[in-house]
């Protein structure tokens, strides 16, 4: 089942030549009016994009009836009330997500295939077809059934990238369980914390994983979290290598348990604001928040968004490198490309295994034509010679995205002229987990519509971008900056924080009344485009991940040595950011700050996960504090970003001479770095 490569050498040469500027990018794909539903087709995008804010009644409903399959057709497009976070898009209808993805396919062109799986060994992928992934599916599902995992009931998953993993989300979704993926480099206590928090009746997990050529045991740290989770009746245990693993009475061998039930299940019908899965993104307060996604909006934006942004055509190998662990795995590894009939990468490996030319070396193999990654990792590859780039054929690739935090300068030119050869439009997309599809981007636009390097630039369809100013009121012209809102609902956002309501009107919708506030702050140019500048609370962005600087200061805490934390975000030349912690000791001359130090980072790995340990650790006497006891995160922001010669207002601190002690300990700090270098 070969795939089938894109563009012959003279069609490309051609399309080089005309495309010679950035503001030109685009090709012939992307110059097609998008025909979005039957009543909209030959609408520019201009004037689609104006009636989906206008009107978004008509504009989801028409592409709605259309793009899905529905059980039962719905009968109302919307019920919204923004401020008190009611969301309902599709009422009285029904449908059931894994028919859309799978079925809807099958019975179109059953061997079309749906995942190639990048194993983490090049050369080793393997093909799942359509009807394959619907086999396994239907299996998986029945499994599940018959260990009384019922409509409802959530389910974590804890697996690496592969197919066996999406069969899994997929089953979830045939027979109305609640999936809740915990990626799989979570500690045992973070997987345990998410499990209780949804009450899952069941675990789906591997035996290992394959990472960077290492082995990653998997199922010892499922154990360890199960001990602390009574709801967990069953735990599912596939098997990722042949390397045996002990078997406790909670588990199932997943594979053996699958061969004996039947190929065929039928799915669940669901209601389009029935839960679909929840997914766990860290807030600026300690504790992981499960957001919550429903069936028909999420799907539906997925989706569309999967086609438009990314120029998706059939036929086309989508690949995302992303984690099934992230939104954006869920997105745009699964149920957008799947939807769509795509044939989409699941990617095992790391980008610089066995060497720094293995994503260019799968482009090559598979014949991607979008690749979708991470900033973090395009900074790191930059670093190696272009020859790692260049020496394989690129020439299938069509579209690349970058996700996860704002695409830097450097980054944007080297992933578009060294591995794009300057040919191929780059979108940097803006979304976060609570969106559920890209929210900004420069595609889709009208034909030629330039591209600003390291810009997220345009509002996708349905969604109205608000500047507002601190005081709650909208920011009006160009040249501005402020925080960063959605004027009014759309399909693909999450509906509530599971079991905590409150919090998720009180998180999104209480700062800015009428509002989605995202949380980051934005610049809208002299031309109306958009450029995100980061977040506005204390939430830090490492590698694309977003990590609440609470969760880790409440994981150091927890040392019967450490008295109180203070961690913030520095910047970081690969990672983006890294945390810094300012950590004051316990008045106690036996103590060895070298040996707690190392104590506090095998807390962080262990209550969270090891991208979470800071990169630095400053022993101070004491923190900034204002007089009603609120630590100024900004002064020390400023100290460890040397920037100590603009520290702004310090008059309100309960004793400013705070600040002299801690620069002078910063200052003895970074000398003993260099000595040690």
């Amino acid at each position: 089942r070969k795939l089938e490569r894109k563009g012959s050498g003279a069609g490309q040469v051609l399309r080089a030549c005309q495309r010679r500027t950035v503001s030109s990018i685009g090709d012939r794909n992307t110059n097609l009016t998008p025909h979005l539903s039957s009543n909209l087709a030959g609408w520019s995008y201009k004037e689609l994009y104006e009636l989906s804010v206008k009107d978004s009644e008509t504009f989801w409903g028409s592409i709605a009836k259309e793009r899905l399959t529905w059980i039962k057709p719905f009968d109302q497009v919307r019920d919204c009330e923004i401020t008190s976070g009611k969301i309902n898009w599709f009422l009285g209808g029904q449908l059931n997500v894994s028919v859309n993805c799978l079925d809807v396919h099958v019975a179109k062109h059953p061997d079309r295939v749906a995942l190639v799986w990048e194993r983490d060994e090049p050369g080793t992928e393997v093909k799942v077809t359509y009807r394959e992934l619907l086999e396994t599916t239907c299996r998986l599902a029945n499994t599940l059934k018959r260990h009384g995992v019922n409509k409802g009931d959530r389910v974590a998953i804890y697996m690496p990238v592969s197919p066996i993993a999406v069969a899994a989300m997929l089953a979830c979704a045939r027979i109305g369980a609640v999936h809740t993926v915990v990626f799989a480099g979570f500690s045992s206590e973070a997987l345990a914390g998410r499990i209780q928090d949804a009450q899952c009746k069941a675990v789906i997990t591997c035996n290992q994983g394959v990472r960077g050529g290492r082995f990653i045991d998997l199922k010892p740290t499922v154990d360890a979290a199960v001990k602390n989770c009574p709801t967990v009746q069953h735990v599912f245990v596939a098997q990722r290598t042949t390397n045996p693993t002990p078997m406790g009475k909670l588990d199932i061998p997943l594979e053996e348990a699958m061969a004996s039930e039947s190929a065929q299940c039928a799915p669940e019908p669901m209601g389009s604001e029935e839960m679909l899965f929840m997914l766990h993104t860290s807030g600026s307060t300690g504790k992981p928040k499960g957001i919550v996604h429903t069936q028909a909006g999420y799907l539906l934006y997925a989706a569309l968004t999967h086609q438009y942004v990314f120029d998706y055509h059939p036929g086309d190998v989508f690949g995302c490198v992303a984690d099934i662990g992230w939104v954006t795995g869920h997105s745009y590894v699964v149920y957008g490309p799947l939807c769509n009939g795509a044939t989409t990468v699941l990617f095992e490996s790391t980008p610089v295994y066995p060497d720094p030319g293995r994503y260019w070396e799968t482009v090559q193999r598979l014949g991607i034509n979008q690749f979708y990654g991470a900033p973090t990792a395009i900074r790191l590859l930059l670093k190696y010679e272009e020859s790692w780039v260049k020496k394989y054929d690129r020439s299938s690739l069509k579209t690349l995205g970058s996700v996860g935090e704002p695409i830097n300068h450097e980054a944007w030119e080297w992933f578009y002229n060294v591995v794009g050869d300057g040919r191929c439009p780059l979108v940097d997309t803006w979304w976060q987990t609570e969106t559920g599809g890209v929210c900004i981007a420069p595609r889709p636009a009208e034909e030629g519509a330039e591209i600003v390097p390291a810009m997220a630039m345009r509002p996708f369809f349905g969604i109205q971008p608000v500047l507002m100013e601190e005081k709650g009121k909208p920011i009006s012209g160009n040249d501005v900056s402020g925080a960063l809102c959605i004027g009014q609902p759309w399909p693909g956002m999450a509906r509530t924080i599971f079991g905590d309501h409150k919090r998720f009107v009180d998180a999104y919708f209480k700062p800015y009344p009428g509002h989605y506030f995202t949380g980051d702050g934005a610049y809208r140019s002299k031309e109306g485009y958009y450029q995100i500048t980061g977040r506005m609370d204390d939430v830090i962005n490492i590698s694309g991940h977003r990590l609440g600087t609470a969760e880790i200061e409440d994981a150091l805490d927890e040392h019967p040595a450490v008295p109180e934390t203070a961690v913030i975000g520095i910047s970081h030349d690969i990672k983006g950011e890294v945390p810094f912690a300012f950590v004051v000791l316990k008045q106690d001359p036996s103590l060895n700050h070298t040996a707690v130090i190392k104590e506090l980072r095998g807390l962080v790995a262990t209550k969270i996960a090891k991208y979470a340990v800071p990169d630095h650790f400053l022993v101070v006497k004491r923190l900034p504090k204002t007089r009603s006891g609120k630590i100024m995160r900004r002064i020390l922001r400023k100290v460890a970003m040397e920037q100590t010669g603009d520290l702004g207002d310090v008059s309100t601190l309960d004793d400013p001479s705070v600040v002299t002690e801690i620069i002078k300990a910063h200052a003895q700090y970074k000398s003993l770095i260099s000595q040690n270098k």
